[in-house]
């Protein structure tokens, strides 16, 4: 996965507690193993005025003016803002796959299910936790400004609003260096991958019948 870099983005608030998966990407979109193409489907029920299904032509599809994600001033977000438990319901990989896709890098919120907590991590997309004043004050700011930009600053563990407050956030120290290096499971397989082939070396000697 892509090294996560500190960054500065343009924030979108989705002011509802307890989104689950199911509202992140719909069931009838879970067909596909990949990790890309989800993002044109993200939220889709509330993205869309009509009934999304599998290979559709999105740009045909008529937008919901109302829902955040459509109006200008909210185009090209990487943070979403978020309330309690989000990411809650099914366990399904695909919600965090299609939010990295659409474009976002960092989650804020209160609170998050476990598991789409732990499934952030693995694909390199950030989930921070923050109080409800901080959250308050930010989904505040937000909305009483075009343009609205935080800066996430990882090594730091900090989040820097344009009026110069800082938050700092939590993070576990492994969790940390993972996204700092851009390694997922695989990549630290690939670090213990001269230990690997020898040991195969080894066993295909001791037991040559395995091969």
């Amino acid at each position: 996965m892509d090294k996560f870099q500190s960054f500065t983005g343009i924030v979108a608030p989705l002011d509802r507690a307890n989104v689950d998966t199911d509202a992140i990407i719909p069931k009838q979109f879970l067909k596909s193993i990949k990790r890309s193409g989800f993002g044109v489907n993200l939220f889709d029920e509330w993205r869309y005025l009509d009934h999304g299904e599998p290979g559709m032509d999105v740009s045909k599809r008529q937008l919901n003016p109302d829902f955040v994600l459509n109006q200008p001033r909210y185009q090209g977000a990487q943070i979403l803002l978020a309330r309690d438990n989000f990411g809650c319901g099914s366990s399904r990989e695909h919600a965090p796959w299609s939010l990295q896709d659409y474009g976002f890098k960092v989650i804020i919120a209160p609170s998050f299910a476990d598991i789409f907590f732990n499934n952030c991590f693995k694909i390199g997309l950030l989930p921070i936790i923050q109080d409800n004043a901080v959250m308050d004050q930010l989904f505040r700011e937000v909305n009483e400004t075009t343009g609205y930009a935080l800066s996430v600053n990882l090594p730091e563990q900090t989040l820097i609003t344009p009026g110069g407050d800082s938050f700092r956030f939590e993070v576990d120290t492994f969790r940390k260096h993972c996204l700092l290096n851009g390694l997922d499971e695989i990549g630290l397989t690939l670090h213990h991958a001269e230990k690997i082939k020898q040991f195969e070396e080894t066993r295909r000697q001791s037991q040559p019948w395995l091969y």
